[in-house]
């Protein structure tokens, strides 16, 4: 019973950091998207942190595109030689942390089934 709730808080936490990590993404897509004068390269891209006072990257003179991965979290700004560079747009540690406790949620989920495997409930076993 422990390592079902301790697979189920673990599971939770991982998802509620990767959605933090969508509301940063998110973000600067909705920057990335913002029509105007200053809109060339996309802002997210021009820094090397993704923000809009951050340091400038020399790499931005050359974006042409932007994509998004979801699978780790992050923006990265496609180049016009065929290249590109992810941005630090989405937090360093939410992809760690959210393998860390999805491997911990999966492990203890298969630990549960393991140690107590799911039976009929209210059947007591003999001496009971």
């Amino acid at each position: 019973m422990v390592l079902r709730k301790l697979a189920l808080a673990a599971g939770l936490a991982a998802f509620a950091l990767y959605l933090w990590g969508l509301l940063c993404l998110l973000g600067a897509v909705v920057q990335a998207a913002d029509g105007g004068a200053d809109s060339s390269p996309v802002l997210p891209c021009r820094t090397t942190n993704g923000e809009a006072d951050g340091p400038a990257d020399p790499r931005a003179a050359h974006v042409v595109d932007y994509s998004v991965d979801f699978v780790p979290l992050r923006f990265v700004c496609e180049l016009t030689g065929g290249g590109s560079y992810a941005t630090d747009t989405v937090p360093g540690y939410v992809n760690p942390v959210v393998g860390a406790l999805t491997l911990t949620a999966l492990g203890c989920w298969v630990a549960a089934l393991v140690v107590a495997p799911p039976g009929p409930r209210g059947v007591r076993g003999p001496g009971g």
